[in-house]
């Protein structure tokens, strides 16, 4: 499993989307290549997209939790709980998850300040219009109205991405005050 996900954080996301384009929308025809359309339609378009940018962070994901749980489970609590004779499911259910959720909040806060950047790359190559899409247009446009608004979305997202996870840190652990 280590060396798959070593693998998989090794080949680049550009990758993929060639690779999938070609093996699911090319060979086996079951999504289209590219493109949009509005409605119940859409979701055609975009499980391609969607797939694509879930495998593409996976071997990296699975790297970060793998760690983040062995370095907890090695700790000296959990041998304590198991040494006074508790389960594996709930050392691993009360203890170890309770005390990598503050890890995991942060993992998962920093990838979705990723996803929002790498929608430019996902929507200019798949033609799905979006704010990636809209900024690359602006780019090449220079259009800096528009570009400067949309950086100004994208960092107000981020900054939102933060406060929520600043919420959820203090409403893990008790010792963190809100201020």
């Amino acid at each position: 499993g280590v060396v798959l996900c070593v693998a998989m954080m090794s080949i680049s996301s550009l990758f993929y989307i060639i690779g999938g384009q070609w093996l699911v929308s090319k060979l086996w025809a079951l999504v289209p290549i590219s493109g949009y359309a509005p409605g119940l339609d859409a979701a055609r378009f975009l499980v391609l997209p969607v797939l694509i940018s879930v495998l593409a962070g996976i071997g990296s994901s699975a790297r970060w939790y793998r760690t983040i749980f062995l370095e907890e489970i090695s700790k000296d609590y959990v041998r304590t709980a198991r040494a006074k004779g508790l389960g594996g499911r709930s050392v691993f259910t009360w203890h170890v998850l309770r005390n990598s959720a503050m890890a995991t909040a942060t993992i998962l806060a920093v990838n979705l300040a990723f996803m929002v950047g790498g929608t430019v790359i996902i929507e200019s190559i798949f033609a799905i219009p979006g704010i990636g899409s809209l900024i690359v247009k602006a780019i090449f446009d220079r259009d800096y109205p528009v570009i400067q608004g949309v950086t100004l979305v994208i960092g107000i997202i981020v900054l939102f991405t933060s406060l929520v996870t600043d919420v959820i840190y203090a409403a893990l652990d008790p010792r963190v005050k809100l201020s």
